[in-house]
């Protein structure tokens, strides 16, 4: 694949309009803002920043970079078992089902839009509870998409979706959520670096500020997101 196609095939995968229900999610940044926590362009710009560098980063994108890996080497037995870890380590329900429905509706979009061979669909099929680091690098995979660059717009996603769900909870400005997206992209290109070269046994999850917000919001009255 050409390098300009692989770029417009890794904007299509990070697009804010991928139907996989991103939207609809605020991962405990809606509890955040129930307790306070967040309440205004300067909260949210730590608590998204934190849990970028202390959750995402130190978990989520080392075990998307394998998940890659194992794609590319065609090793479906490790695949399975970096999707089963991701899943395990989500610590509450919400969360855990986050993950799987944006991971079904990325693994039902690929096999509906006839852009990849027989074999690779077969290969997608057989992952049963995919999670969608799972079938979003199955993609990135076998577009032969730069990895180093996709990791960096699979946050650049996430990062993003966190602010459009501060713009409209918080709510922030327009120009506020631009001012936080260009401070906190800076520090996606270190990010990914750091979670390419971490070590498995250094894996890190432990935030338990998230897990406690995230298990409230399960309970939380009044709310615009699932999660």
């Amino acid at each position: 694949m050409s390098t300009d196609l692989a770029l417009a095939r890794l904007l299509q995968l990070a697009s804010p309009t991928l139907p996989v229900g991103a939207y609809s999610y605020s991962q405990g940044l809606e509890a955040a803002m129930e307790a306070k926590i967040v309440r205004d362009a300067a909260s949210a710009e730590v608590w998204i920043g934190n849990v970028l560098a202390y959750a995402v980063a130190r978990l989520e994108a080392p075990v998307w970079w394998r998940l890659h890996a194992a794609w590319s080497a065609a090793e479906p037995r490790q695949v399975e078992r970096w999707n089963e870890l991701f899943r395990v380590t989500r610590e509450t329900a919400e969360l855990r089902a986050e993950t799987l429905q944006m991971g079904y509706s990325l693994q039902k979009l690929l096999l509906e839009m006839n852009a990849f061979d027989r074999k690779s669909l077969n290969q997608l099929r057989t992952i049963t509870d995919i999670t969608f680091p799972a079938a979003f690098t199955f993609a990135v995979a076998k577009w032969d998409i730069p990895a180093r660059s996709a990791l960096i717009a699979y946050l650049w996603a996430w990062l993003e979706n966190q602010v459009m769900a501060a713009l409209k909870a918080v709510p922030l400005g327009q120009t506020d959520g631009q001012r936080l997206l260009l401070r906190l992209s800076a520090l996606l290109p270190g990010l990914a670096d750091e979670a390419c070269a971490v070590e498995d046994d250094d894996f890190c999850n432990y935030a338990p500020g998230l897990a406690i917000l995230s298990s409230r919001h399960e309970t939380q009255y009044s709310r615009l997101f699932r999660s």
